[in-house]
């Protein structure tokens, strides 16, 4: 039986919306507020009242006087309840469990190896949930609930993880993961795919200054993509997250895979392209610090071409610049098409070195119709690898307070 005590926990329509503007500030006056909200002010005053009475926000200081008394500075009640976020992906996973104000008070890492398999992981996840509870001493009936960023494909209506490619261990397939959370922890569970919840961490980790269009583009073992449009994900992402790796980017180009078009934009711009094309060359003959590896070609990693350009090796200077030039015409393909205004770009490749994100947002702008008059902001964002996790906890809270 899931925990139904948060169920839409503010109902009144003034409620939200004072609400949703104390949530985009840190601290705010009441003065704030009225110039902010659509309501009187003695509508204001009852509303602070019965959001305060049910312990939602809290009066947290005063702010800086104008002549008369100090101000009272409204804020989010951080104690007011508890929200877990997990991130599932291939090489790595973490559990973070937040306060109600997005406070970090947790967190626990999985490294995905050949032993975890489904069930491994979600007993652990279980355990986990429990012992941070019992730790914080925090009871079940004080958490929201618990919001899961997931690799796709996957249902988000079912709650299921239907059929990911490039997991360490087996039987990561139909897994049924909303329904057998809820049953083991009584919480809410809800499930979205990786880039969706890390595009909803970025856009709330931004304060006040939201961005009406928002798209997140997402490079590492696959490419990936989110959109988001007035805090909202555009409808289809989880069905077409991957589609961008599809992009024809040189119609007589390779193929990375049997099922992938020829010349895609992840058969240049992806972990699995990279590897290949360093082991052609390698194979060919290429002077590089990798031949000094000792191992064999074919076991060639991304960390070890990692290091090659950590120590300026040419070849991998080559490898990541040539790459990250079809990634810039990757992201001006979408930026031409969507006029975004702002890209968020993440990933192991964008974060690999300096040089890929410098190389691919030249090349990017430089393709950009309209570019100078025209020039969109990127940014690897402000959360690094806690963006999935925060922006499944806020997924939750979004659905229970109707302010999302």
């Amino acid at each position: 039986m899931v925990n139904n005590l948060f169920r839409d926990i503010i109902k009144k329509r003034n409620d939200k919306e004072i609400y949703h503007i104390i949530r985009n500030h840190t601290l705010i006056s009441k003065l704030e507020l009225l110039e902010l909200a659509n309501l009187t002010g003695s509508t204001l005053t009852r509303t602070l009242e019965d959001l305060c009475m049910q312990q939602l926000i809290t009066e947290a200081g005063f702010g800086e006087s104008t002549g008369g008394r100090k101000p009272i500075l409204y804020a989010i009640n951080p104690t007011f309840a508890y929200i877990f976020g997990l991130e599932i992906s291939r090489t790595s996973s973490m559990l973070v469990l937040y306060d109600f104000a997005m406070n970090k008070i947790d967190d626990v890492h999985w490294k995905m190896s050949h032993e975890t398999t489904s069930d491994v992981f979600l007993k652990d996840v279980v355990l986990t949930v429990r012992t941070m509870l019992e730790k914080h001493q925090i009871t079940t009936s004080q958490v929201l609930g618990l919001g899961i960023g997931a690799v796709g494909p996957l249902d988000p209506i079912t709650g299921t993880i239907l059929s990911p490619l490039h997991f360490p261990a087996t039987g990561w397939s139909d897994i049924h993961i909303r329904d057998d959370l809820e049953r083991e922890l009584n919480l809410l569970v809800l499930l979205d795919i990786g880039v969706n919840t890390a595009i909803i961490g970025e856009y709330w980790s931004e304060g006040i200054k939201k961005y009406p269009l928002m798209l997140y583009i997402h490079a590492g073992i696959g490419v990936r993509s989110s959109m988001l449009y007035q805090g909202h994900i555009m409808p289809g992402n989880a069905a077409m997250e991957q589609s961008i790796g599809q992009m024809i980017i040189q119609s007589d180009g390779i193929r990375l895979s049997d099922t992938g078009n020829y010349g895609s934009l992840e058969s240049y711009v992806t972990i699995p392209a990279l590897l290949n094309r360093a082991q052609t060359l390698l194979r060919q003959g290429r002077a590089s610090s990798l031949k000094m590896i000792q191992k064999d070609i074919e076991q060639l990693t991304f960390s070890d071409l990692k290091e090659a350009l950590q120590d300026q090796d040419p070849l991998a200077i080559e490898l990541f610049t040539q790459s990250a030039c079809y990634f810039g015409i990757g992201l001006a393909n979408m930026i031409n098409l969507l006029h975004p205004d702002k890209i968020l770009l993440g990933g192991p490749l964008v974060s690999s070195a300096p040089l890929f994100y410098e190389v691919s947002t030249r090349v990017a702008l430089e393709k950009t119709c309209g570019y100078p008059d025209y020039e969109p902001e990127f940014t690897l964002g402000n959360l690094g690898e806690e963006a999935i996790t925060y922006g499944a906890a806020v997924m939750v809270m979004n659905k229970l307070t109707g302010t999302g």
